[in-house]
């Protein structure tokens, strides 16, 4: 009898494991529920950025706009293709809910089915015994709880679900429940941000398993050319601007191969051992050197078994994605690059977004084989994976914005109430004038409504770039790096100041101050361009054609803001109204 009951046993307290990880992760998100707006987050590539674009496209009234319609609030007419299809299911959260609530939920669902697709893909597949319940849980909360880029959604978290599902349908199980995750999973994460990776991945498979065995298995192809095809559909306006837009696009002008062997061994390093910001893994302490261990273990023997030879195959694949971001640099390309746009313009580096999965899957997979090995290792394993969690929760944004870095408060980085204050004493609708911001993310002016003739867009014309050039053409001769960086990338099109450098979020209590800023303010007239909100103090302004009007401070703001307006032969009203 008592042999008898262990199985339902097992299984009751695997699943009050499973409801434990779950309740772990709806802790995980609560902060975001509780504080709302006074929440910390993210401000690289996130505050900066894509929580202002949504809002902008949200607000304008564009969201089915066809192609080659544009965003006026932006750059005199931002092409739409920038902001990306109507289709993905972040940008509806944000059509729907208010952005911080917006945020809560996308947080909420990415980490939920990244957990949910781990345990599945360990539980189905590869970590089948009983007795390793708490290998499939505990990896599985690992990986959901890695800080990830949050636009991205599913787009790396997502990958052990679309792999659960791929290898359901290459065993033969045709349900639909395989065939609905293909189909949902790309209204959910990015093609070019992930899934375009993961799908040459699962080609490749496919083609080895082909040659290897003669089987063609037609359903196991025709499941990975239809989640492409759903990601064509869903991405249907970037590979229109791609295939029919007219004119080129900044991405042309990118340049990103310039090192030479000796960097790229070094950045293949960094990356191996500490990861990338935007698929951070956190990985160096506690798995790298299992993954270590294990590998060199399994190196040296005669005969593996599908677990071992799994387990050295992800390492070897690990080294190898590294080498390839790192190598994507390197000073070998510039032929490809220079004659091709494609390998200019698309990012092939980001093969190493596969990489939050193959550290976590290879994780559970060496964890599993030391498991095996008896009963002694198995509370060595048991205290590997609570080490890892336990690292991971410091790094939740809360803590790692709000106590370590001091980042304002998703509240005090839009300041709203502050840009009200300026909007109501400019005192003109604020479509029949343009801005620009210094020493600040003109996301903030975005946000907040005002037409900015500067941005931080992934897209955006080639000709404006070159014509907002002329803008700060004087500044970027000053500093060689800054130059490099608007004009070899561009993403970032703003007034760049020589004395600010690469720093765009000057707070209140900060004592920075310009003294010689050479901006060309006749051809910031050319493009619109009436007023400045600058984060800092210009101590020339006369000499830019620059008059401060007012000083805007609030407490709920992060930012003092130094309100100038061009002095021009007509810009006289908001002066005299003040």
């Amino acid at each position: 009898m008592k042999s008898s009951e262990r199985p339902p046993m097992r299984c009751k307290r695997e699943s009050l494991w499973a409801g434990l990880a779950l309740g772990v992760i709806l802790l995980y998100v609560l902060p975001y529920y509780l504080l709302g707006e006074n929440s910390h987050i993210r401000v690289h590539d996130n505050l900066d950025s894509n929580i202002a674009w949504y809002k902008v496209l949200a607000r304008s009234g564009k969201l089915f706009a066809g192609p080659g319609a544009v965003i006026p609030q932006v750059i005199n007419g931002l092409p739409r293709e920038a902001y990306g299809s109507e289709w993905t299911g972040i940008v509806w959260l944000n059509a729907l809910f208010p952005p911080m609530a917006a945020y809560a939920v996308n947080m909420t669902i990415t980490r939920i089915f990244a957990f949910l697709g781990m345990y599945l893909l360990l539980k189905d597949h590869f970590v089948k015994e009983r007795g390793a319940a708490f290998i499939r849980i505990g990896v599985s909360l690992a990986f959901a709880l890695t800080p990830f880029w949050p636009s991205g959604m599913l787009s790396t978290l997502g990958h052990p679900l679309a792999l659960w599902a791929f290898l359901n349908i290459r065993g033969k199980d045709y349900s639909l429940k395989n065939w609905l995750t293909l189909t949902l999973l790309p209204f959910y994460s990015s093609f070019v941000l992930g899934f375009f990776f993961f799908l040459v991945g699962i080609a490749f498979f496919w083609l080895y398993e082909r040659i290897k065995t003669g089987k063609k298995n037609l359903p196991f192809f025709a499941a990975i050319a239809w989640m492409t095809a759903v990601y064509l559909l869903i991405e249907y306006r970037l590979f229109y601007s791609v295939l029919f837009g007219g004119e080129p696009f900044h991405r042309v002008e990118f340049v990103s191969s310039r090192h030479d062997f000796f960097r790229t061994f070094k950045l293949f390093l960094k990356n191996f051992l500490f990861g990338h910001h935007h698929v951070l893994t956190l990985h160096t302490f506690v798995i790298l050197p299992v993954l270590t261990a294990v590998f060199l273990l399994l190196l040296f023997r005669r005969s593996r078994d599908r677990l071992e030879k799994t387990i050295l195959f992800l390492y070897l694949l690990n080294a190898a994605l590294s080498f390839w971001y790192a190598l994507w640099f390197n000073k070998i390309w510039l032929p490809l690059k220079e004659n091709f746009g494609i390998f200019t313009a698309f990012n092939f580096a980001r093969f190493h977004f596969l990489r939050p999965f193959v550290i976590y899957f290879s994780f559970a997979l060496s964890l599993y084989f030391l498991w095996r090995k008896g009963r002694r290792w198995r509370a060595v394993v048991y205290g590997l994976i609570v080490a890892q969690i336990c690292l991971l929760l410091p790094f939740h944004e809360e803590v790692l914005y709000g106590r370590y870095f001091r980042s304002p408060s998703f509240k005090a980085f839009y300041a709203q109430a502050q840009f009200r204050e300026i909007e109501t004493f400019i005192g003109m609708p604020k479509g029949t004038y343009r801005v620009a911001s210094l020493g600040l993310h003109p996301a903030i002016a975005q946000y907040n409504g005002f037409y900015t003739l500067d941005t931080y867009n992934n897209l955006y014309p080639l000709a404006y770039k070159r014509k907002f050039r002329k803008i700060i053409a004087r500044e970027l001769a000053k500093d060689k790096g800054l130059r490099i960086y608007f004009d070899e990338w561009g993403s970032r099109c703003y007034l760049f100041a020589a004395e600010l450098g690469k720093k765009y979020d000057y707070r209140k209590d900060s004592n920075k101050g310009i003294k010689n800023l050479e901006l060309n303010t006749d051809a910031f007239e050319e493009l619109g361009g009436r007023f400045l909100f600058s984060a800092v103090p210009i101590g020339n302004a006369e000499k830019n054609r620059l008059r401060l009007l007012r000083i805007f401070d609030h407490p709920d703001s992060a930012w003092k803001i130094y309100l100038y307006e061009v002095m021009g032969k007509e810009n006289n009203a908001a002066g005299q109204t003040g």
